[in-house]
C-alpha cells in the first residue's frame, strides 16, 4: 500500500501475482487484450478484497476523456418527463461503465469550460434536447410520432374528444424555446382538428396575477371553456385562480395539464394530465453519447391521465 494509505494498482497485482500491466489491462476493460476468464476473475476479486478504486484521471488521459456524462437541466423542468427520462439515463450509462452528473441550471458559459477542463466529459448533453425541439426519435416529422408534438397533441385532442373547440393554452409568464414550441405545436393541431385558434395566454406565478390573468381571459374571450396548460404547474395555478373567480372545475372551465406530477393527483379536483414515461428516450441518448446502436430501444406510448378537472 502507498505512503498514502489508499490502495493502488501495483497492490492489486501484487495480490493476485500478474504484472501491474496486466491489471490495468482488466480494470480498464480494455477489448483489445487477450486475457484469460481466470486471471480476469482473479484481478476483480483482489480489487474488491482491497477496496481497490480506479483513479478516474489517470484513466482520462489514457482514453481522452472520463467515463462521466454531464447533463444540463433547468429547474422549471421538473416532472415525470425529466425523472424518467434522468432514471433511463442513467442507469444506461452505468450498464456501459460510465457515469451520470447532473447539473441544474441556468449555467453560465465559463462553469461549462471549467467542468470541461476539470473533468474531460465524454458527452456535453442539453436535457432532452431532441424531444424539446422538436425532432425525437429520428422522427423527421418534427416529433409527431412519439416527441413534444404527439403529445400536445394528444392533449388538445382529449378536450375537442370532449366537445371542447374554444381552448386557451396556458403559458408561464417567462418564455422560453420549449413554450414558443407549445405554441406552434398547439396551433398547428388545433388546424389540423378542424377548431378555431387557440387563445395562448400567460400565468404568472403569484396567486393574485394568476385570478388577473384568468379574469382577463374570461373577459376577452367568453367563449372558451377548456384550458390545456403548459405543465401541471400551471394547470394548478388555473384550476385555484378559476375558483377563487367562483367558477366550476370543470363544470364553467376544463382544465388539463401536461406531465402529471404528483401534486396534480392530491388537488381537488384532482386534475387530468398528460403522463410521458422518457426512460427509453433517456436510454436511447447514452446510447448515442457512447456511439452504440438503439438496441431494439421501444418507448411507452404517452397516455392522458384521467381525473376530474377535465
Amino acid at each position: 500500500m502507498s505512503a498514502s494509505g489508499r490502495v493502488t494498482l501495483k497492490d492489486v497485482a501484487a495480490a493476485c501475482g500478474v504484472s501491474r500491466s496486466t491489471a490495468g489491462f482488466v480494470l480498464a476493460n480494455d477489448p483489445r487484450q487477450k486475457i484469460s476468464p481466470e486471471t480476469r476473475e482473479r484481478v476483480h476479486q483482489a480489487a474488491r478484497e482491497l477496496g481497490y478504486v480506479t483513479h478516474g484521471v489517470a484513466r482520462a488521459l489514457r482514453e481522452g476523456s472520463s467515463r462521466v456524462v454531464v447533463l444540463e437541466i433547468d429547474w422549471e423542468y421538473e416532472g415525470n418527463y425529466s425523472r424518467s427520462y434522468i432514471r433511463g439515463l442513467g442507469d444506461e450509462l452505468g450498464a456501459h461503465d460510465h457515469d451520470l452528473l447532473v447539473r441544474h441550471g441556468p449555467v453560465s458559459p465559463q462553469a461549462t469550460q471549467r467542468l470541461l477542463d476539470a473533468i474531460a466529459p465524454r458527452a456535453m448533453l442539453r436535457f432532452a434536447e431532441p424531444y424539446m425541439t422538436g425532432r425525437d426519435l429520428e422522427d423527421g416529422g418534427g416529433g409527431w410520432v412519439d416527441g413534444l408534438a404527439a403529445h400536445v397533441a394528444l392533449q388538445l385532442g382529449y378536450l375537442v374528444d370532449r366537445g371542447h373547440s374554444r381552448i386557451a393554452l396556458a403559458l408561464p409568464s417567462t418564455h422560453s424555446p420549449l413554450s414558443d414550441a407549445r405554441r406552434r405545436f398547439t396551433s398547428q393541431h388545433a388546424a389540423r382538428l378542424g377548431v378555431p385558434e387557440v387563445v395562448c395566454f400567460d400565468i404568472p406565478p403569484t396567486r393574485d396575477g394568476a385570478v388577473e390573468a384568468l379574469a382577463r381571459l374570461r373577459r376577452e374571450h367568453p367563449a372558451v371553456t377548456a384550458i390545456a396548460a403548459f405543465i401541471d404547474d400551471i394547470a394548478l395555478r388555473a384550476v385555484t385562480a378559476l375558483r377563487d373567480l367562483g367558477l366550476g372545475v370543470p363544470g364553467d372551465v376544463a382544465v388539463i395539464g401536461f406531465d402529471d406530477t404528483d401534486y396534480g393527483a392530491l388537488a381537488t379536483p384532482a386534475l387530468s394530465s398528460i403522463h410521458v414515461d422518457a426512460e427509453a428516450h433517456g436510454r436511447l441518448v447514452a446510447r448515442r453519447a457512447l456511439g452504440l446502436g438503439e438496441g431494439g430501444l421501444a418507448p411507452v406510448p404517452a397516455r392522458v391521465v384521467v381525473r376530474e378537472s377535465a
